[in-house]
């Protein structure tokens, strides 16, 4: 197995990874009620989110970083708490803060902030993976790496 066919290995790894941890996030944010017997099965064998999420993140970005660096600033933008943050909404609402299991009611303990406002975030990081995949699969990343090559060839010369 060449070291091409290898990356795509490991980045098919990584996305099945996302898929399972993006359907944990949803069955997490699922009431415990509205779960069927079905639901508790599939959950049982689902990574917890906050146990795995780091490190799929961690390994995505140095993914993005190499592969698709201009997406690179948006993919932490969906995780990190924005420093010029100053209410907690639906749309300052980010990964980090699912992860610390944030979530705002009012004085009727009605929800107002949501851990489920995490997963449209969650689900771009993943999209985002996913073009890098694509990327792979496209004939101007051939074309990049054999332009590359010739470069190479001549500087050797």
């Amino acid at each position: 197995m060449n070291n091409l066919e290898k990356y795509k290995k490991d980045l098919t790894r990584l996305v099945c990874d996302g898929e399972f941890l993006l359907l944990t996030m949803k069955f997490e944010c699922t009431p415990a009620e509205k779960r069927s017997p079905t639901d508790k099965k599939i959950i049982s064998q689902l990574p917890l989110f906050e146990d795995k999420y780091q490190s799929w993140y961690s390994e995505s970005l140095v993914v993005i970083k190499q592969l698709l660096p201009d997406r690179l600033t948006d993919f932490i933008s969906y995780y990190e708490i924005p420093k010029n943050r100053k209410e907690l909404t639906k749309s300052t609402y980010v990964i980090a803060d699912y992860l610390q299991k944030i979530q705002l009611v009012n004085v009727l303990n009605e929800v107002i902030v949501s851990k489920s406002f995490a997963i449209p975030k969650f689900q771009q990081q993943l999209n985002i993976l996913k073009a890098v995949q694509s990327r792979f699969e496209s004939s101007l990343f051939d074309i990049q790496q054999l332009v590359q090559a010739d470069l190479f060839d001549d500087e050797l010369a």
